[in-house]
């Protein structure tokens, strides 16, 4: 039984508080993504149209797949403007945790993106590179779009990134290290321009793009790694489970905490947990321990979606054949 809901008046209050909170910081998360995506909107979108329009006037396979990966992030600014309104629908009797999940979706597809548009350009360059034929020296246009792209993709990656960390949003992280990776890229395609035009050497252009399918692929597999723990809901950090139970222990009364589960919902936390309290005392004094356990967990994480507390008569908790859950035993065995 969940002593939460023995009271269901000042439950009801609570809950209506925590989903308003809970709608405030999802409008606020939204707005941020918003302003984050419009600005990468912009921003690829001049890039792309540079690098491609440049890179083929100039005959530079290598300029042309960075403007074809800034296309790709152009898109993905737009995936995220969709995100940005429909993780601010209230949860409903289809989705009763809310849309905050469609973030984790959209970000598995900003993955797949990218590692298609990151297979284009190896495929690309590959077959330049096997027909063997005479390959020109790209125009000095190239690279002074290529600069260009390594100026504006810093001041890209910076704003994602400092906007992904203010609304905790794992798109626009990942959105941040994918610009991260282009300007890695930008830098190795301004390299190999001024390598070919130093020794005439034609073939460092398909080269360097075969290299930069290479790293738009790897990055897309390393997204696609960590959005899969969110799916799978899975934590890793077993700091967050010590943080938890450092909370438990502050409330007077609360005992054992065990079969605790946390998961990531776009970003908030959706925590689980048994605790034991004394057999003898009443459901209303039961209650009140829960009620302080959940909020002395909430004042040590941010982010909190929700808590579910489950009360257990002293020595009862853990005797059970119910293997989900991690206890304090657990986490000690983990780095």
């Amino acid at each position: 039984m969940d002593i939460k809901n023995l009271h269901p008046t000042t439950d009801s209050t609570n809950t209506a508080i925590e989903n308003t909170t809970a709608a405030a910081e999802y409008a606020e998360k939204a707005r941020i993504i918003k302003r984050a995506s419009i600005i990468a909107l912009i921003g690829n979108a001049l890039l792309a149209l540079l690098k491609i329009g440049i890179g083929w006037a100039a005959s530079s396979l290598a300029v042309v797949g960075d403007g074809v990966d800034s296309a790709i992030d152009m898109s993905l600014a737009f995936m995220s403007l969709l995100v940005a309104r429909e993780i601010t629908r209230p949860a409903d009797a289809d989705h009763p945790w809310g849309h905050g999940r469609v973030e984790t979706v959209a970000t598995a597809l900003m993955a797949c993106i990218l590692f298609f548009g990151g297979a284009q350009i190896l495929l690309g360059a590959a077959k330049r590179i096997y027909a063997g034929s005479a390959i020109s020296i790209p125009d000095f246009s190239a690279l002074i779009v290529t600069v260009v792209s390594i100026v504006g993709k810093i001041i890209l990656a910076w704003s994602q990134y400092a906007l992904g960390k203010k609304a905790k949003s794992s798109l626009l992280k990942a959105n941040a290290k994918n610009m991260l990776s282009d300007i890695f890229i930008s830098s190795l395609v301004f390299v190999g321009l001024i390598f070919s035009s130093v020794f005439n050497v034609g073939i460092v252009d398909p080269v360097i793009a075969f290299f930069i399918g290479i790293g738009v692929i790897k990055t897309a597999v390393g997204i696609l790694i960590e959005v899969n723990r969110e799916f799978m809901d899975g934590n890793t950090k077993t700091e967050s489970y010590r943080v938890v139970f450092d909370a438990v222990h502050s409330v007077a009364g609360a005992k054992n905490p065990h079969r605790t589960r946390m998961r990531r919902v776009a970003g908030f936390w959706d925590i689980d947990i048994d605790i034991e309290v004394d057999p003898e005392l009443s459901v209303q004094d039961a209650h009140k321990i829960a009620s302080a356990v959940e909020q002395a967990i909430k004042a040590r994480i941010d982010c909190v979606y929700d808590i579910m507390v489950h009360i257990e008569p002293e020595g009862r908790g853990g005797h059970t054949n119910e293997g989900y859950g991690l206890s304090e035993k657990d986490i000690q065995a983990r780095p």
